[in-house]
């Protein structure tokens, strides 16, 4: 069976920060994308958490990064921080068709619905909101309250190939359940060991190699740890065998 491919990348790019250990220190910010996608090949895009990006936006940052880099969006807050995903069918199709350019172009990668930490466990909520959801996106769900960790929402994540996001904090991890026929992790803690990186590098390969094609996002933070750690984990998988 042929290994999945692996995207890894974090949720941003913009941050002048990263100077000098991850951008060179002349690097004017218009070219951080392009370079940014020289060394990672994925990127989670904030930027949609809070607006309706236009399709220049888009097409810019297309025509900025190679034909195998993807987008993986946000979605807006509207929908998952202020409807609380009811009644948020006309709103919801304001925003997949903003993000048209990325599909139509191929590189749309899954989109991340976020809910809030006081949004507590409402499976009639959350099975209403994704049998709206188009079959041909992928769509993944970060759950912030623990309530929502349970098997019927798992069962329910299952029968619309929605995938439970895998996200590692500081206050609640997430439990490692596969519900998609791809896995998304977040790895949003602080700081990782050169032992828990290996430890995570261990996990993508059993996954690519049971052909769940992987998705992995590290926290941006004001200094480039996250970016480095991405390229670490890029860079192991490729010392293994596996093509990323």
């Amino acid at each position: 069976m042929p290994e999945a491919k692996l995207y890894c990348g974090t949720s941003g790019f913009a941050y002048p920060s990263w100077k000098p250990e991850f951008y060179p220190r002349e690097l004017p910010s218009s070219e951080f994308l392009t370079y940014y996608a020289s060394r990672l090949n994925a990127v989670e895009v904030n930027y949609t958490y809070r607006r309706i990006a236009p399709p220049k936006t888009f097409e810019k940052w297309i025509a900025s990064t190679p034909d195998s880099f993807l987008f993986m969006p946000k979605a807006h807050m509207k929908i998952t921080h202020s409807l609380r995903l009811k009644d948020a069918e006309e709103f919801t199709r304001v925003f997949l068709d903003s993000l048209e350019p990325l599909r139509s172009a191929g590189r749309l990668g899954p989109i991340l619905f976020q809910l809030p930490p006081s949004f507590k466990a409402d499976i009639e909520t959350l099975g209403n909101f994704i049998r709206l959801l188009p079959k041909s996106i992928q769509a993944v769900f970060e759950f912030r309250n623990a309530s929502w960790f349970d098997e019927a929402v798992y069962s329910a994540l299952r029968e619309a190939n929605v995938a439970l996001c895998m996200a590692e904090n500081e206050n609640l991890e997430t439990p490692h359940v596969l519900t998609a026929d791809f896995v998304y992790l977040r790895l949003r803690k602080p700081e990782y060991t050169e032992s828990e990186l290996g430890s995570i590098g261990y996990r993508v390969q059993q996954y690519r190699s049971n052909a769940y094609p992987t998705y992995a996002i590290f926290k941006h933070e004001e200094t480039p740890a996250g970016a480095l750690n991405a390229e670490k984990l890029l860079n192991a998988q490729t010392v293994k065998g596996l093509a990323v």
